[in-house]
């Protein structure tokens, strides 16, 4: 099994800027009026400008407001415009429930393009601008993450977001960790590199079990063998009542080896009646997909290629 979060290089625009690693822009006019004031100046690139002997102060006024500001979805501190309804919330999650409600009239409803945000205002003096990681009024950093592609804000830094441009999206959990499957569409762990089944737009689809859309998913998500994904705790659901098929293609979720030895010892201890222990039927194997004749038995019907009980009688 392989889990990937959904979170949300120079060619996709793409800048994160860490406050800890932040130099300063020595000023060359140190005898102005300028010089006295610890509010950081802005150049033409929203890239705060400084003087040297306030380096100290600056990074203390950059992080004013962290952590202080955003929502359960996100520390950040802007707020943004929703292109599609001109209203401001604090993250696309937060419009997304609250224009998806159930109080929402059904024509009404609808998502935030996310690329198309244009406008953000500063929580902290209220300035309203255009996307930028630097407020033009007060300077603060609006996010220590910040991707100018996705207008993603994120004080929290530890969850190791990257812009992965395959999926045109931001993702958590460092690049490292993650490569990106073209022809599944989406970024998988590293550790299934090398052995997932790839499945055209895997991951271009809702759930199986919960119907949520899968690529842009907030929840963990894992691969099963087939190459099919799902909701990790759908999966977990579905094991809590006894459904280890995937809910797609019906071929067996994890190994089960044990299980089939089990069935063995069930079908020698029931005998069939005496009209149907000759009785043959056709049967398909969900896991090797193979077909086979065998002999009838009410508890299940065995796959001669593989030996797995995960079948279904096709004819008598």
């Amino acid at each position: 099994m392989g889990e990937l979060t959904v979170e949300h290089s120079e060619d996709q625009k793409f800048e994160s800027k860490n406050l800890e690693t932040l130099e300063p822009v020595i000023c060359e006019d140190k005898n102005s009026e300028k010089a006295d004031k610890c509010t950081p100046q802005l150049d033409s690139q929203c890239t705060p400008t400084v003087f040297l002997e306030d380096v100290g102060e600056v990074n203390d006024f950059l992080e004013k407001g962290c952590s202080l500001f955003g929502c359960s979805h996100y520390r950040r501190r802007c707020r943004i415009r929703a292109p599609c309804c001109n209203e401001i919330y604090d993250c696309r999650h937060c419009h997304n429930e609250a224009k998806n409600s159930i109080n929402v009239d059904q024509k009404d409803r609808h998502d935030m393009p996310r690329h198309e945000v244009s406008q953000v205002i500063c929580s902290l003096c209220g300035t309203e601008q255009q996307v930028q990681q630097f407020c033009i009024n007060c300077g603060v950093c609006m996010g220590k993450y910040f991707c100018a592609t996705c207008k993603l804000f994120d004080d929290d830094i530890s969850k190791k977001q990257y812009h992965c441009s395959g999926c045109g999206i931001c993702r958590i959990g460092g690049s490292e960790n993650f490569f990106h499957c073209y022809k599944c569409g989406c970024c998988y762990s590293i550790s299934l590199q090398n052995s997932h089944p790839c499945i055209e737009g895997a991951m271009h689809h809702d759930c199986p079990v919960c119907f949520e859309y899968l690529f842009d998913s907030r929840n963990d998500v894992t691969v099963m063998p087939c190459g099919h994904t799902i909701h990790q705790h759908c999966l977990k659901e579905m094991r809590d009542h006894y459904q280890y098929a995937c809910p797609l293609c019906s071929k067996s979720v994890c190994d089960m080896s044990k299980v089939w030895e089990k069935f063995d010892l069930e079908i020698a201890a029931t005998p069939m009646p005496e009209p149907y222990q000759n009785k043959m039927v056709w049967i398909l194997c969900n896991d090797c997909g193979k077909t086979s004749q065998v002999q009838f038995h009410v508890v299940a019907q065995k796959c001669l290629n593989c030996k797995s009980y995960n079948t279904r009688q096709t004819r008598g």
